[in-house]
């Protein structure tokens, strides 16, 4: 079903008596503020009708109740860091704020978990883990402002992934509101469990279409005490990619492998105003952490990692700080003080894959009229293509972006990778799930949509199209 009503003056007086009339917004101004996430394309941009910030679950499943009587699209929007447009409400309707639901309830030191609403920033889950004397390893680049619930939504990955994998593999349990408005419980805080459907998986990644995430639970990790960071620099990115397998095999198990290119590191240390960055007229950036629970181990570790990085061809292998950090987590803000419109893919291929694919996104790249970027999670195949608009005309840009990115694809998907490693599909690449997805693969997904919102109002248009 893709046929909504419009929004109407008793819809939004039914929401006031739900929510509370100061938490439903339809002034121009605030309905202007959420037309996007962080997407720059104007021609991506719609304004919902009508925007609330609800402070409960209770609340939400009340309002989504009603939005299925009155067939009204919903779009739920956490922190708004997304750049798939998954929080724009391209259908119209209704956006859902998220930030009101923002308690942190219990931190278990006994069980190691956090139980936590959906609207809390990732960085304070983070902070009051670390506090306690653990880790919570979901650790997205957009930590600061990203709420938790999001990062569920889109099955978030992040610089600690090569070691204690991406969200999905973070998280006990969830509470959602289904579409159809009711509160439900998923999984619990088991290290084994075979009790029929992983239902809470399944919404895990979901990006909001099969239910509206209000509460998780999390998984925590006893805190390592010793730390290191270090920088490799190559001038070559094959030579940059060689360094991952020889880590493997090594048994180095580092917490984050992380890769800049020159063309990111030059502008991410203007962006910083950071002039002194080693080698920043040719430099390739490779950041490691290396976190053990014994000095001994620490010392030895980056040792191996020293001369590995040096048999790949490292030019310079030092101690890194926290301004490296910084321009590695500041990549794609950066972008903006060259293009104020570019694009950000993030496909994933198998690791050993991964060398090759640079080098034929490189080459292939040499045929377009636009410069790229890449940074990535190296240490887990996820790759970051970076492509800018500059001053190439509306038609000209969307000519060549679409032939580049249906040749990357194609290449993708012919070498056993996927078209998102941790951004999510979105509206963005809708078209291209459809297309490059298998068929029986996508005729179950579109089965479980249809079952769990036989109405399609929960985000609809994202992810695929039914």
């Amino acid at each position: 079903m893709s046929n909504y009503n419009p929004v109407t003056p008793a819809f939004i007086d039914k929401l006031r008596a739900i929510v509370g009339a100061e938490f439903v917004f339809t002034d121009v101004e605030t309905l202007d503020k959420y037309k996007t996430d962080e997407e720059t394309d104007e021609r991506c941009f719609h304004l919902p009708d009508v925007v609330i910030a609800p402070a409960s679950a209770e609340k939400i499943a009340a309002v989504m109740k009603l939005c299925n009587e009155y067939v009204i699209p919903v779009t739920v929007r956490g922190g708004g860091s997304g750049i798939v447009d998954g929080a724009i409400a391209d259908k119209g309707g209704l956006i859902i704020l998220m930030e009101r639901l923002n308690k942190i309830i219990e931190l278990n030191k006994e069980g190691m978990y956090l139980i936590a609403q959906a609207g809390v920033r990732t960085i304070d889950i983070q902070k009051m883990a670390n506090e306690a004397g653990f880790l919570y390893a979901g650790d997205p680049c957009s930590a600061e402002s990203c709420q938790i619930g999001g990062n569920l939504a889109t099955n978030a990955g992040g610089n600690k992934a090569v070691r204690y994998g991406v969200t999905r593999n973070q998280v006990y349990a969830v509470q959602i509101v289904t579409p159809e408005g009711e509160i439900v419980n998923l999984g619990a805080p088991l290290k084994k469990c075979s009790t029929g459907y992983c239902m809470e998986q399944l919404v895990i990644g979901s990006e909001g279409t099969l239910g509206i995430i209000t509460q998780v639970t999390l998984k925590l990790q006893p805190l390592p005490p010793y730390r290191l960071d270090m920088l490799a620099i190559f001038t070559d990115a094959v030579q940059a990619m060689s360094v991952v397998p020889k880590v493997a095999k090594a048994g180095i198990t580092p917490t984050s492998i992380e890769y800049m290119d020159n063309p990111n590191v030059r502008t991410t240390s203007q962006f910083l105003e950071f002039p002194g960055a080693p080698h920043i007229e040719d430099g390739i950036y490779v950041i490691f952490t290396i976190e053990t629970f014994t000095e001994d181990e620490l010392d030895m570790k980056m040792e191996q990692l020293n001369d590995i990085c040096e048999e790949c061809g490292a030019i310079e292998v030092l101690e890194a700080d926290d301004r490296i950090w910084a321009m590695r987590r500041n990549c794609l803000e950066s972008v903006r003080l060259v293009s104020l419109v570019c694009t950000t893919d993030d496909v994933v291929v198998p690791v050993d894959q991964m060398s090759d694919t640079v080098k034929h996104i490189i080459a292939t790249v040499q045929k377009y009229p636009f410069p790229l970027r890449i940074n990535a999670h190296i240490g887990d195949g996820n790759l970051h293509i970076v492509l800018c608009k500059m001053d190439l005309t509306d038609e000209e840009w969307e000519e060549n972006l679409a032939r580049f990115t249906q040749e990357i694809y194609t290449y993708v998907y012919a070498h056993g990778g996927r078209l998102s490693g941790e951004h999510g599909i979105g509206a963005k690449k809708s078209g291209f799930m459809e297309e490059f997805t298998p068929r029986g693969e996508l005729a179950l997904m579109k089965k479980i949509k249809r079952a769990w919102d036989p109405k399609n109002i929960l985000n609809p248009g994202k992810v695929f199209n039914l």
